[in-house]
């Protein structure tokens, strides 16, 4: 059984990750654990008052609560989306920072692979910061990097 890390935040509603877990799972017996960064959105995406994320309009949360409650919501959506697509998926919220996210994650749990979903490059914050290279200098794992709105 394979089992996966994916880290996102504004990209979970992206038809490119659903795609991804639809092929990973159908190639052999597949487990996806979501972790959910709850980074303000200002945070993510230069000038995000007018920005749109993946499935609507980008929220600006004012508070870490706010950032906090906006991120479970999109991870229960996207657990629905994903177990709706045949997937065998769990999650949580983590830190805004994604890096320690994805360490809390780790903890307790064995993963193989680390896919990351992120906004387009012009627009990601994760993608300056080089986080797919990061995690796997961090982690070891292979990372793979899926673009939303590809």
């Amino acid at each position: 059984m394979r089992r996966y890390l994916i880290v996102a935040n504004q990209t979970l509603g992206g038809d490119e990750l659903v795609e991804l877990l639809r092929r990973r799972a159908a190639s052999e017996p597949s487990e996806f654990f979501l972790v959910v960064p709850a980074t303000p959105v200002v945070e993510l995406v230069p000038g995000a008052a007018t920005a749109v994320a993946v499935g609507g309009p980008a929220v600006m949360p004012s508070s870490p609560q706010e950032a906090r409650a906006l991120a479970e919501q999109r991870l229960a959506g996207a657990l629905e989306r994903f177990r709706a697509a045949g997937a065998t998926v769990e999650g949580i919220v983590g830190d805004a920072n994604p890096v320690r996210a994805v360490e809390t994650a780790m903890r307790g749990r064995q993963f193989d692979e680390i896919i990351v979903s992120t906004l387009p490059s012009r627009l990601s914050r994760w993608l300056r910061a080089d986080l797919p290279r990061r995690l796997e200098h961090k982690t070891g794992l292979p990372v793979t990097h899926v673009t939303a709105g590809s």
